[in-house]
């Protein structure tokens, strides 16, 4: 059922980021970074779909992830995850979904996303190791496994390629989870895609 697709997505916020619009070969990119995103919060903080959803239902926007199969699907469009099954396209009103979704998630557990990333700058200053204060580890950890299980190129990346990328998204949380989050993670997925298609090309 489609008719509620062109029904009004309320919200400033969705006004925000519809003032720039990536190109279909962008949002081929955009799919696995927003995948990432969403994964970097499921290890921090131990979100699941019921979370994704019940923020989906919270932000009006049901009639792009209505269910379970359906943020499946849209989360199975990274062409990084492993299986056929649930790939498809991703629109651009799917990716600004997401965008928010992850937004208003990262937002509602900024607290513990201010105090890892706190953490890591204190290990960073005393030269200390990451894994070993445990909300880092247990995190790192936490994103590496379900990195491994759902990717499928999850025996050419190395542990170590896989916590850094952990921490890097830990950040990315932080300004993500800001007032002006939404704005900057549509942002830095357009300027981030731009440079892998035009790598490509």
């Amino acid at each position: 059922m489609h008719s509620s697709a062109h029904s009004p997505i309320p919200t400033p916020q969705w006004e925000e980021l519809n003032q720039t619009k990536p190109n279909p070969a962008q949002l081929d990119n955009i799919k696995t970074q927003l995948d990432l995103v969403l994964l970097a919060l499921e290890a921090l903080a131990g979100i699941g779909s019921e979370a994704m959803l019940q923020a989906a239902t919270d932000l009006n926007l049901e009639s792009k992830v209505p269910d379970r199969v359906a943020l499946w699907r849209l989360r199975q469009s990274n062409p990084l995850r492993k299986g056929e099954g649930g790939r498809k396209k991703l629109d651009v009103e799917e990716a600004r979904s997401l965008v928010l979704i992850s937004c208003y998630l990262a937002k509602q557990h900024q607290e513990l996303i201010r105090r890892a990333v706190a953490l890591l700058e204190q290990v960073a200053q005393n030269n200390g190791e990451p894994h070993k204060a445990a909300l880092l580890g247990d995190y790192m950890d936490a994103f590496t496994n379900t990195y491994q299980e759902r990717m499928e190129e999850d025996d050419q990346i190395s542990t170590d390629v896989l916590a850094n990328l952990a921490l890097k998204l830990l950040i990315d949380l932080l300004f993500y989870s800001g007032p002006s989050g939404r704005r900057r993670f549509w942002l830095a997925l357009l300027n981030r895609s731009e440079k892998e298609t035009g790598t490509r090309e």
